[in-house]
């Protein structure tokens, strides 16, 4: 969606608020011995208290009310019965509506502690998703800003996921236009005063394919490499850094 009205900025500021207050609740209890399940259903209580619903539940009939993905699995993951573990990583991908507002936002967290192939892939998630961050500014191409992203994660030793996009949002769960993680010559979309889309890098350890599971929801990395996931929804502003709308507010 493009912001055009003050309405607008109110209720895309609300749900991206309660975006980030959900996964902060949710971050805050990851520990060994914990299943993803139990992760999962302390998000739908924290959500659902302040009045908000599961918008891939609403969208796509997901299983869960959050998408959690463990080590290999890059996105979508189901939670359900299993263990974290000491040294795993684990991404915790949450996107709700709430008064007709979406909003999309993960993070990869770790399990205790990591080793160093763990601490380097949340690392570039993270550096890829400030550089990108920084270029998406009025005017700029959306192939512009993915070219920015691959880079800066090859520099932090990762691989992007070139068939996997981040997307407008705002009014539906996905919307126009794609955000590539590389120069994708198909994304020429210029960025304008307003647009709102989920900016989303997804990486690797090592170069690899993506694979669906049987489960026909997660995705993962077809050589079993570590991902990391970090996804913000954010506002495109006229001469200014985009705002991160599911930025934790002070």
């Amino acid at each position: 969606m493009t912001i055009l009205s003050t309405a607008d900025f109110e209720g895309m500021q609300r749900v991206g608020q309660l975006v980030a207050r959900t996964i902060q609740a949710m971050r805050a209890a990851v520990r060994p011995g914990i299943t993803t399940g139990e992760l999962d259903a302390l998000g739908e209580a924290f959500a659902r208290a302040a009045g908000a619903r599961s918008a891939p539940q609403l969208t796509y009939g997901f299983p869960g009310f959050t998408c959690i993905s463990v080590n290999e699995e890059i996105v979508h993951g189901i939670p359900g019965a299993r263990v974290l573990a000491e040294g795993d990583l684990v991404t915790l991908d949450v996107t709700l509506e709430f008064e007709g507002y979406l909003a999309d936002s993960a993070l990869t967290v770790p399990v205790g502690e990591v080793g160093e192939v763990g601490t380097r892939v949340m690392r570039a998630a993270r550096v890829a998703f400030q550089r990108g961050l920084e270029h998406a500014l009025v005017g700029r191409s959306l192939k512009e800003v993915g070219a920015v992203v691959e880079a800066a994660a090859k520099a932090e030793g990762a691989a992007v996921f070139r068939t996997l996009y981040g997307h407008g949002i705002g009014r539906k769960l996905h919307e126009d236009p794609m955000v590539p993680n590389w120069a994708d010559p198909a994304c020429q979309d210029r960025l304008h005063e307003g647009l709102v889309i989920a900016l989303e890098p997804m990486v690797s350890a090592k170069p690899a394919r993506v694979v669906e599971e049987s489960d026909g929801w997660t995705l993962r990395t077809s050589n079993r490499s570590l991902s990391a996931h970090h996804e913000h929804t954010i506002m495109i502003r006229q001469n200014n850094v985009p705002l991160v709308l599911t930025a934790l507010a002070a």
